[in-house]
């Protein structure tokens, strides 16, 4: 049974403008996970997406679409996420790119599972913050970005994106503790078995990406976490 995107606990991330061999596939796929989310911030193609989801359709795994490049959305995918990055220096990655994404595609996931998520980017040097521009954030704003996304924009995630980097756990746990309804997505620096651990203590869902494609071994000693 595949689980829906509130039961979730283990995401492994997968980017399709970056080659995975089919061995290395089976072993994400398989691994005990709780769902494969597919998206990247650049070079994301419609025929990679395409590809990629084709060959994780072989098993028995949740697969969602972070739909990040409107070239790339497409049918097919069991869950559907569109990421709002709160602190952007933009409106483009706030609302701009979400109604341009719906407008295109929003008739084939009228049906669909469509998860609103609201992104707050805290590593400044990565390529996401890069592109959206986004504001560099003390404690206290995080938290106070997080209320915003839960209590008045009502969105069912907030995802802490760390991108490449671990973050500070304390900072997990201060947003944590003031969301009422959104469920906690943490990305970043995820690389052991033990920081799966640590980050698993306050995040309600880890998502593990990078070190696919760096360290599949530690890649998959991660989803032990879980258990």
């Amino acid at each position: 049974m595949l689980l829906p995107f509130n039961e979730w606990r283990h995401v492994f991330k997968l980017d399709p403008a970056k080659p995975i061999d089919d061995a290395s596939l089976q072993a994400i796929a398989t691994s005990g996970t709780d769902a494969i989310l597919v998206g990247g911030t650049d070079d994301i193609t419609l025929d990679a997406t395409l590809d990629l989801l084709m060959r994780l359709r072989r098993y028995p795994v949740a697969v969602a679409l972070e739909i990040s490049e409107l070239e790339a959305a497409t049918m097919g995918f069991d869950t559907y996420l569109t990421p709002t990055v709160l602190n952007a220096g933009t409106l483009e990655y706030v609302v701009e790119k979400q109604v341009e994404a719906l407008e295109q595609v929003g008739h084939m996931l009228a049906h669909a599972d469509l998860v609103g998520e609201g992104y707050i980017v805290l590593n400044p040097d990565a390529k996401v913050a890069h592109v959206t521009q986004a504001k560099p954030l003390t404690l206290d704003e995080t938290v106070a970005y997080a209320q915003l996304a839960d209590s008045v924009f009502r969105l069912p995630v907030v995802y802490l994106e760390y991108s490449g980097v671990y973050g500070e756990p304390e900072r997990v746990a201060a947003v944590r503790d003031v969301l009422k309804q959104a469920r906690l997505f943490y990305g970043g620096g995820i690389d052991s078995e033990e920081r799966a651990r640590e980050m698993l203590q306050y995040a309600d869902t880890i998502v593990v990406g990078n070190v696919i494609y760096e360290d599949l071994k530690a890649a998959l000693a991660t989803v032990a976490a879980t258990r």
